[in-house]
């Protein structure tokens, strides 16, 4: 900032806050992996100290996302090969096509299935009609019972042939074991060489149209959550307007490149990440901040691809296109979280793995005691119905599911989860630390206080000082000249501007010299200061002195103006018994002011950048799960120490490395929507695993037989329909989560969120 930056070097508060753009301005910098940064939030100068958004080209945290653009094809999935328990509902990014294949299939085979049940004796029998002794029609089961198993089943057996090849036996070996042994007892019971009543080609039928209904019901679940995520996508326009000199072209947004300028209409979407350079309006940033509230933007502001324009034209110079966008980025991020692995799906993947066994383990034991007991054919039924009850379907779908529509949920709500294992830590957080400038303040000055010596009044002293500060470019003048604009006050022209380094700035206002500077400046005049014991005066905040012609007219105090959302956070993580701590490196009496006003629990002031890590794990120490939420560069140690580190949105690219979510909007209410996302995920992955593993305890020696000395067996068909069901259970409770809303302002309202 030139020699004016020297000019309150001497004021008593030591004066840390810069002036930081907006939250959003930053997001393509940090989640688009390609988005240059450099100069679409200020002038050079005005941002001197924050060097490390220049030139960007490439998010640390974010270099290895190119690994994950497999998953968005999903070419291994098919035909659920390599299911392995649960492994491939990691990535589902392409279940929209295979519940496609699943539907086709279903109704494919459920015609099928129709005359292999209406030529089967049982259900002849229980209808009241005859069936053909010999002739054509009696081999219509077993070659629709084979095209039903091929065809039909083919989605298990691959399944099961991908368990094997990877040594992993899961959902599809269970289930392809159950169908080859229905179809290998029928086919000998066909041919003679076993009792006819071995013959299972309807049961057969009948237990591959379920299965394919359970796992179309699955996938369509599983789609509705991916579908939901790419819809991000289509925010994107299909055509932009490029001005090419006089002429406007339409051009289709994928081939847009950097430094193209377009065309935005009112009500229009914004095609790609870029910097205005004509226009103002208000613009709809919800769906990368989740704040329901218009941001107006004008020239020289950056804007996010998919943001709408909604009163007014803009032209935008393009800076990152396609999988460089910040919304590219979001989808990268999330699709990050949905692959990696929690402490809740670890204990999901060893349980499934132990039913397998336990599962295979009881249909062989079933298979010894009926044949021993010299029903050979009941030894086979029970068999056929153990495997397909015990499938670990419903378990395998426990986690995946919450996963695939918590962090689906949260980015609609700004909240990017990078770590699924730092949302489950979440809901054990016991402190919460903030950094003060930037996170619970705007991280810029406001004025909060106007004195005046007698004959002058309260917006002379503003208008003197603005009218000064005008050609200044430091923060504490920039406030004075927002504070004149918001009082609508008619502000003279300043000649002859010049700063005075370690005093103030000096300027020629209505004929009049105007001084305006900190202590130093009174001293060198000697000019007593009439407001040092003055009880209007907080200690926390930083004092301008206002001279006309060497004398004193007015004094005016400043400091970093807290967020209006800070009090409600504060008093939202109290609710739910969470103690709340401020970092900062400013002198103490302003971090307490900020404390105060927020109703914060403890203050760590004075801490140097070095030192903010030392001071999370001190709180570790004392027995604290602590959760870090910052965005500068010296928050990052911290935030890697913390238990769970929060990025805000406009951090530098280093803090959002070092964090395992980020927050992409500026509202720190949003710490409060993680926690109760975590808590909410939690149960509803409990709820899940207990479901489905009670499930199987309970059916499996049911399926077994157990009961049938007292005349209670469960037939195969009715076993298949049990374990769809208990799929289909697991998957409308993970759907619950779909009822809160992440929201700061509807989550932390006066009534409380919903907890499904």
């Amino acid at each position: 900032m030139g020699n004016h930056e020297g000019s309150y070097s001497d004021l008593t508060q030591p004066e840390t806050t810069e002036a930081h753009p907006t939250h959003s301005d930053h997001m393509a910098g940090h989640l688009a992996t390609g988005a240059a940064a450099s100069d679409q939030h200020g002038s050079p100068r005005e941002h001197a100290d924050r060097t490390d958004h220049a030139d960007r080209t490439q998010h640390e945290g974010h270099a290895g996302h190119e690994g994950h653009a497999g998953h968005e094809g999903h070419a291994g999935h098919e035909g659920h090969a390599g299911h392995e328990g649960r492994t491939q509902h990691e990535g589902h990014a392409g279940h929209e096509g295979h519940a496609g294949r699943f539907r086709r299939l279903f109704w494919t085979m459920l015609v099928l299935a129709v005359p292999v049940v209406a030529l089967s004796p049982m259900f002849a029998m229980v209808v009241g009609y005859r069936l053909p002794v010999d002739g054509a029609l009696t081999w219509l089961p077993p070659i629709l019972g084979t095209v039903l198993y091929a065809w039909g089943g083919s989605p298990f057996l691959t399944g099961a042939l991908g368990e094997a090849r990877s040594r992993r036996p899961g959902m599809m070996m269970l289930i392809a074991l159950a169908i080859t042994v229905a179809f290998l007892a029928s086919w000998g019971a066909t041919l003679g060489l076993l009792s006819h009543t071995m013959e299972f080609w309807w049961e057969l039928a009948l237990l591959v149209v379920i299965m394919l209904l359970g796992h179309w019901l699955e996938m369509r679940s599983l789609a509705r959550t991916t579908s939901a995520l790419d819809s991000l996508a289509e925010l994107l326009p299909d055509t932009a307007e490029v001005l090419r000199g006089d002429q406007v072209e339409q051009l289709p947004t994928a081939d847009l490149v950097v430094g193209d300028v377009v065309l935005v209409r009112p009500g229009g979407s914004i095609p790609a990440d870029g910097r205005i350079t004509e226009g103002e309006a208000d613009l709809d940033e919800s769906m990368v901040t989740g704040e329901s509230r218009t941001v107006h933007r004008g020239p020289g502001e950056s804007v996010t691809a998919g943001t709408v324009s909604t009163d007014s034209g803009l032209r935008v110079e393009v800076l990152a296109t396609g999988e460089d966008t910040t919304l590219a980025g979001i989808r990268r991020l999330v699709r990050q979280a949905q692959t990696s692995t929690s402490r809740a799906q670890s204990l999901a993947d060893r349980a499934a793995a132990g039913l397998f066994w336990f599962a295979l383990g009881a249909a062989a034991l079933t298979g010894i005691v009926w044949t021993a007991i010299g029903q050979p054919q009941q030894a086979v039924v029970r068999v056929i119905t153990v495997l397909v009850i015990a499938c670990p379907h419903a378990l395998g779908l426990a986690i995946p599911l919450v996963v695939a529509i918590s962090t689906e949920r949260a980015a609609r709500a700004g909240v990017l989860i990078k770590d699924r294992a730092a949302l489950e830590r979440m809901r054990t957080v016991t402190t919460v630390v903030f950094d003060k400038t930037g996170t619970l303040t705007k991280g810029q000055p406001a004025l909060e206080l106007v004195e005046t010596v007698e004959s002058t009044t309260r917006d002379d002293v503003i208008r003197l000082a603005a009218a000064a500060e005008t050609g200044s470019e430091h923060p504490l003048a920039r406030a004075i000249v927002r504070a004149a604009q918001e009082a609508e006050l008619q502000v003279p022209q300043a000649r002859e501007f010049s700063s005075e380094p370690a005093l103030g700035v000096r300027a020629q206002v209505d004929g009049s010299t105007i001084r305006v500077g900190g202590p130093r400046l009174l001293d060198q005049t000697g000019i007593p200061d009439p407001f040092a014991h003055s009880t209007a005066h907080d200690p926390g905040l930083t004092r301008l002195y206002v001279l006309r012609d060497e004398q004193l007219v007015g004094a005016l105090s400043l400091a970093d103006e807290i967020r209006p959302e800070s009090a409600d956070t504060v008093a939202a993580l109290h609710r739910l018994g969470v103690r709340v701590t401020m970092m900062t490196g400013d002198a103490k009496p302003v971090g307490e002011r900020v404390a105060a006003q927020a109703g914060i629990d403890s203050v760590r002031a004075e801490v140097r950048p070095e030192d903010k890590a030392a001071e999370v794990a001190k709180l570790q120490a004392a027995g604290e799960r602590v959760a870090m939420v910052g965005d500068g560069v010296n928050d990052a140690p911290a935030l890697a120490q913390a238990d769970v580190g929060l990025a805000i949105g406009a951090g530098t690219d280093v803090a959002i490395a070092s964090a395992g979510v980020i927050l992409a909007g500026d509202d720190p209410r949003t710490v409060v929507s993680v926690i109760e996302l975590s808590k909410a995920s939690y149960r509803k992955m409990i709820q899940n695993l207990w479901w489905a593993a009670g499930y199987n305890l309970l059916a499996v020696p049911l399926a077994a037989g157990v009961l049938a000395p007292i005349g209670i067996t469960l037939p195969m068909e009715l076993g298949a329909i049990l374990m769809s069901i208990s799929t289909v259970v697991v998957a409308l409770n993970a759907q619950l989560l779909r009822r809160i809303d992440l929201r700061p302002a509807a989550a932390h309202g006066q009534s409380a969120p919903r907890h499904p």
